[in-house]
């Protein structure tokens, strides 16, 4: 998420928990015991869905998403018509040394399977490949948690259960009921609250990211296959911006001298905290 998505979420979260506190009963809100219901009920529920290890890798994808910004298609697009240029000066081979500095992993392996002479129906069969397993990789990662989404309320009614088994159980007596019915009540609150305020958001964050990545990748793999056969960099960078909005497209009435130089711009930007990378290796 970006930093204004980060503002939004602590704001209004902290509005949201706020609004417990204004009658001054915060501490009937608070019941240990209905927590540990819903969280350990779910989680068990997982572990018995799901493999460790798979949720784990959820668990770091989720991480990943929340912390680095993916490249955009405008990223994206500016990357495959600065090879174009190059490769226009000096020729396809140069793609051999281009892969290896290229740092975005799909384009990286496109670029390798180009210079090594696959064919264009091949070289789309292999990264369209690549990408349907990204795309189901990331679909059980989303089911996972739509999944504790559904488990955390229906925990939520079972410790309401329990709380009303508790409650009848000391029916006779003021303090047991006392003791038992915040949990009876605060259950199902946790159980929505866990499922509507984290893994409902986790698992839509996951979709929308994923299918903003899987244009990405599309044009990548698209972009790959249309450099070889387009010579023309202004050509390619209007094909290739069929991928975006009317609005986004920012090639589409630049020279080409005016791309050349807003490309040898983004190299410079590109190659200067890269060599004050360097020399600090150096210097260590």
């Amino acid at each position: 998420m970006n930093r204004v998505s980060w503002i939004a979420v602590t704001l209004f979260g902290a509005v949201f928990i706020a609004s417990f506190f204004i009658e001054g009963h915060a501490a009937l809100f608070m019941n240990a015991s209905a927590l540990l219901i819903v969280i350990c009920g779910t989680l068990g529920a997982l572990f018995l869905s799901y493999p460790a290890a798979d949720m784990l890798a959820a668990l770091r994808v989720t991480v990943n998403l929340s912390r680095h910004t993916p490249m955009t298609a405008q990223q994206a697009i500016d990357a495959i018509l600065d090879i174009a240029m190059q490769t226009r000066s000096k020729g396809i081979l140069a793609l051999e040394s281009m892969s290896e500095q290229v740092t975005i992993g799909f384009l990286k392996r496109a670029l390798g399977l180009l210079v090594d002479g696959f064919k264009d129906d091949e070289l789309s069969d292999f990264l369209h490949a690549e990408m349907l397993h990204f795309k189901q990789r990331r679909a059980q990662f989303e089911r996972m948690f739509r999944q504790a989404a559904l488990y955390a309320p229906a925990f939520g009614v079972a410790g309401s259960v329990i709380g009303l088994i508790n409650m009848l159980a000391g029916i006779t007596d003021p303090d047991v009921i006392l003791k038992t019915m915040p949990v009876a009540l605060t259950s199902p609150l946790y159980g929505i609250v866990l499922a509507n305020s984290i893994f409902f958001p986790i698992a839509e964050g996951i979709h929308t990211k994923t299918q903003k990545e899987l244009l990405i990748l599309k044009l990548i793999a698209d972009g790959v296959v249309i450099l070889r056969h387009e010579p023309n960099p202004k050509r390619l960078a209007i094909k290739l911006e069929s991928f975006l909005t009317p609005a986004a497209r920012s090639h589409e009435n630049r020279s080409l001298e005016e791309i050349r130089r807003h490309l040898r711009d983004l190299r410079k930007e590109t190659e200067a905290p890269q060599r004050a990378r360097a020399f600090v290796r150096e210097q260590a």
